[in-house]
């Protein structure tokens, strides 16, 4: 799980090191990767549902990509980080309004389809993305207002980045097992051998 994340992520993590050095290089890079992911995830056969992130990303660095070759002054292109955050951020949000969690398609991949359709797999997916869209808005607000009033410091920038995804990603890691237990508990149900 871990690996996915890391490769998820990759084209956000491209765009924010090489835009510390320019900005059309950073969106450029992070769009090639993540067209290149999205590709490979394809070609792979991958469903939609577990793409969610990878297309909302190539969807995101697609048009940022296009606003900083366009206007690569514009006030806007220095809140990059907040805006891609921010970005994840509804892109959580909206998943979630739609009922199809991000976090389910993922998890799918790791689960036989006999569990991905039951409701406490569902119910599961929906408090993990609830987390990492409550993470992303966080984020996205502290990282907004860093840059507007402390554009120069780094290391809070960072700090605040690395806080976004290593919470959720804590979280999701813990919480499916707590909240099987406490099912099969609810429900005096047995519960599986590992």
């Amino acid at each position: 799980m871990l690996k996915y994340y890391g490769l998820t992520f990759l084209p956000w993590i491209i765009l924010a090191v090489v835009s510390g050095f320019n900005a059309q290089a950073g969106a450029a890079a992070g769009l090639v990767a993540a067209v290149v992911l999205l590709a490979a995830d394809l070609r792979r056969g991958r469903r939609w549902d577990g793409l969610v992130l990878e297309i909302s990303t190539t969807i995101f660095l697609a048009g940022f990509t296009g606003l900083v070759l366009a206007a690569p002054h514009a006030a806007i292109v220095h809140y990059g980080a907040s805006l891609s955050i921010g970005w994840l951020a509804l892109t959580a949000w909206v998943s979630i309004a739609v009922g199809v969690p991000f976090t389910e398609g993922i998890g799918r991949r790791q689960v036989s389809e006999e569990i991905a359709r039951t409701e406490l797999f569902h119910r599961i997916a929906v408090v993990l993305t609830s987390v990492w869209a409550a993470a992303f808005t966080v984020s996205a607000t502290c990282l907004g207002i860093v840059q507007h009033f402390a554009p120069h410091q780094t290391g809070l920038l960072i700090l605040v980045k690395v806080a976004c995804f290593l919470v959720p990603a804590w979280f999701t890691r813990w919480y499916p097992e707590v909240a099987q237990k406490r099912y099969f508990e609810e429900h005096d149900i047995e519960q599986p051998i590992a």
